[in-house]
């Protein structure tokens, strides 16, 4: 007979699903593996009130489990405001596969999530984020009804990323209407942060107003080619966020507004395309209005991709999901004003928009 010594300190990383930070009232969290095509992921769907969870799929290499647990909690929470914010009759989730998506992803293993997807019966519909390439959601398709943004050629809506950067564009634009009374970019310094897909189309956007315009990203090829292209800017310095700019728009990952940053940022505007910006909603929502810094939620602004794959659902046109992404910019006004109106953060006016309209569906049924 052999006696386990269980050491306490391990038993808190065991913490429950139910006692993470992250966790909001989440409905559901799916936790998929397959040994053969060494699939690690997970779902999580946090709220079904207004519509099947919709989100997309990120495949990172996470440090550890815990962390990827963590991002998927976030994320799909950050959904369920996104779709209810702007209208959509969507509920929040959110997918994440652990591994690196340029030297571990393979069809077997997309095809298998597939199946994982599938088997939740439309509770929970996937798209494509990090990681992820429209030709993977085509192949997700061949074993699910459940996916959207699958290329133009198979019937859908095409790449979300130039959607969503546009919708950051017209939040943005909202922000300087109210934080500069004139909502022309032309001659506005902006620092974005990130330049993978979305960034670029928001770099296009930002350098066809005339805005003076500095990249930063970790891939030095990549900041090239985007300078080459649109001859904006390679920032060189070693500390963006004490840089003086009017703009600062983080498009890579979350969290970079946070008890650090905030002492040293020199802008008048944060309005990017990244998801969870905040790294505590509460608190350094009211740090930056305690600074005088115009935060265009982070949920809102992005939600152009959103819309983009929701066309796939309900059979809208191209101009639609352009109509419906330029109200981006009336929706941001409308919650800039009430913040100001209601003496509360930007984050939690549109928070609380946003769960109003959950609270009424919810009240209806």
């Amino acid at each position: 007979m052999v006696t386990e010594v269980i050491n306490t300190n391990e038993l808190h990383k065991m913490d429950p699903v139910f006692g993470q930070m992250s966790f909001d009232n989440h409905e559901q969290i799916v936790f998929c593996h397959d040994k053969d095509t060494g699939l690690k992921a997970i779902i999580g769907i946090h709220n079904t009130v207004l519509g099947p969870a919709l989100g997309g799929t990120r495949m990172w290499n996470y440090t550890s489990e815990w962390e990827a647990l963590n991002d998927v909690l976030r994320l799909s929470r950050g959904m369920t405001y996104k779709s209810a914010v702007t209208g959509l009759n969507l509920g929040g989730g959110k997918a994440v596969i652990i591994g690196d998506a340029k030297t571990q992803k393979t069809p077997e293993l997309m095809l298998k999530f597939g199946e994982f997807v599938d088997s939740l019966g439309g509770k929970y519909i996937t798209a494509e984020d990090v990681g992820m390439a429209t030709s993977d959601m085509d192949l997700v398709r061949t074993v699910t009804p459940h996916v959207t943004g699958i290329s133009e050629a198979k019937g859908g809506a095409g790449n979300p990323s130039p959607i969503t950067a546009y919708g950051v564009f017209m939040g943005m634009k909202a922000a300087a209407k109210y934080k500069f009374g004139s909502d022309l970019l032309e001659d506005k310094v902006v620092y974005v942060q990130g330049i993978g897909n979305v960034g670029e189309a928001l770099v296009e956007n930002l350098s066809n107003e005339g805005a003076q315009v500095y990249i930063s990203d970790i891939n030095q090829a990549r900041l090239e080619e985007v300078r080459d292209k649109y001859g904006v800017k390679i920032y060189t310095g070693n500390n963006i966020y004490a840089e003086k700019m009017d703009i600062y728009a983080p498009c890579a990952l979350g969290a970079t507004v946070n008890d650090t940053t905030i002492k040293q940022f020199n802008t008048s505007i944060i309005a990017g395309a990244a998801n969870n910006q905040l790294a505590e909603e509460q608190k350094h929502g009211q740090m930056l209005r305690e600074k005088g810094i115009v935060y265009a939620p982070d949920f809102l602004i992005n939600a152009g991709g959103i819309i983009n794959v929701y066309a796939e659902l309900e059979n809208y046109d191209r101009k639609e999901i352009i109509r419906k992404t330029e109200h981006i910019y009336n929706t941001t006004l409308e919650i800039l004003k009430k913040a100001e109106a209601d003496d509360i953060t930007t984050h939690q006016a549109a928070f609380n928009v946003a769960q109003a309209r959950i609270d009424a569906r919810k009240n209806e049924k």
